[in-house]
């Protein structure tokens, strides 16, 4: 079964493109015209083992916000098409990832209903050309356009760089548990009988 997508969406702020394949490899083509974000979705995709394209032309003279949060957007919607009818795949996924000083928690469930909790401190403004409030905005984004349950957490940590790429892996983790497969599981996993 291919559980790739593509997805492209224009306004007057953005003009996105990605691709993405739940089944690949960790590969990665990303250019969004802010490198420390760049590197936010390279490892995103290494450590969840998903090839993924992304494309953005966005309104970097106004500021970084539209760029991420669209990205947050479009990203999701890749996710939700991706994942297709959730057949067989284990609906959840966590993962406790640390990086030095930092300990990030990620836990995630494709039930279909989007919400966010999310508990991170930074103590600087920007990383680079990325605004740091711009993390949880760009999870939001992901969350409510993929119909994603999603909490993330630190548990530990002072160098916001570490906190941000944590973050990313520790989501990459999760969403790679929650999309695999699982024998057990014959149709979806809800006593519903949907997601």
């Amino acid at each position: 079964m291919d559980r790739t997508a593509s997805i492209s969406r224009t306004t007057s702020e953005t003009d996105i493109a990605v691709t993405l394949n739940l089944d690949g490899s960790g590969c990665s083509d990303i250019d969004t015209g802010i490198g420390f974000f760049d590197h936010m979705l390279r490892s995103f995709a290494k450590h969840g083992f998903f090839d993924l394209t992304v494309q953005v032309k966005g309104d970097l003279e106004v500021d970084c916000h539209h760029t991420i949060e669209d990205t947050g957007i479009v990203l999701g919607e890749a996710i939700k098409k991706a994942v297709g009818d959730k057949k067989g795949i284990r609906r959840y996924g966590s993962f406790a990832l640390p990086m030095d000083e930092t300990l990030v928690l990620t836990a995630l469930d494709l039930s279909g209903r989007p919400y966010l909790c999310f508990d991170a401190d930074f103590t600087v403004d920007r990383v680079g050309e990325f605004d740091t409030e711009m993390v949880r905005e760009f999870f939001y984004a992901i969350s409510y356009s993929c119909g994603m349950n999603l909490h993330i957490r630190q548990l530990a940590g002072q160098n916001n760089h570490h906190i941000i790429e944590a973050i990313f892996k520790s989501f990459a983790k999760a969403l790679d548990e929650a999309t695999g497969y699982d024998p057990r599981i014959k149709d979806v996993l809800s006593t519903k009988g949907t997601l």
